[in-house]
């Protein structure tokens, strides 16, 4: 590991720089979820848990790379944190229930970050960046993992159309430059997470080409 660390030590700021922009990228992919509630006028079936979601695990993360001092993880997660609260916003405009919708899940979120950042706080030095590392990865590998809450109805339906294929993409994409990224820091929680990370988002390609849904299937029957 130490060996591949220092071969790539070369393309650290391009690969740094790189995993930022991409992972901005993907978090406009919520964007086209807003797109769809207008549409629709209504946020009916789609949960804000991506988007509170993102805004905890946001706050988080930022604050650990705060404690890494990393300009990278840094600029990722202000800009994670500032578009999830608008797609926040957004969702609560068009939520016909906000307090169950919006309103309750954010309290809870709220309370999440309180405790973690303060916990941040008081946290012994020489233990917070292992246990608070720790903690970042298991909130932020549950936020990846959320679509796959419904995967005994996605085998047994066989249809994964629940799956955001454009999210699903980026984050694979995503998981995959952070964990070089992390192998040229030597940093092996941030190691961990993205091996797990892009393990959870490539099954969940796979189970999309596998199982594409009545809309893919249509589209095969189209295109024969």
């Amino acid at each position: 590991m130490e060996a591949l660390s220092r071969s790539l030590q070369p393309y650290k700021d391009v690969i740094g720089q790189t995993a930022s922009v991409v992972t901005i990228g993907q978090f406009f992919s919520g964007a086209f979820v807003c797109k769809d509630i207008y549409r629709k006028g209504t946020t009916k079936g789609t949960p804000a848990t991506p988007f509170v979601g993102g805004i905890v695990v946001g706050l988080l993360m930022l604050r650990h790379g705060l404690l890494l001092d990393d300009p990278a993880m840094i600029n990722v997660n202000v800009a994670a944190v500032f578009l999830n609260v608008l797609y926040t916003i957004f969702y609560y405009l068009y939520s016909a229930d906000k307090y169950d919708d919006v309103l309750k899940p954010l309290g809870i979120g709220s309370l999440i970050s309180a405790i973690f950042l303060g916990y941040a706080q008081l946290e012994d030095p020489s233990n917070l960046e292992f246990r608070y590392g720790l903690i970042v990865t298991i909130l932020m590998l549950l936020l990846l993992a959320s679509p796959l809450l419904d995967i005994k109805e996605i085998l047994e339906k066989k249809d994964a159309s629940s799956i955001p294929f454009p999210l699903t993409f980026m984050g694979t994409v995503v998981t995959f430059l952070w964990l070089i990224y992390g192998v040229i820091l030597l940093n092996y929680f941030m190691i961990f997470q993205n091996v797990v990370g892009f393990g959870l988002c490539l099954f969940q390609l796979i189970l999309i080409f596998m199982y594409p849904g009545r809309e893919g299937q249509t589209k095969k029957e189209k295109n024969p």
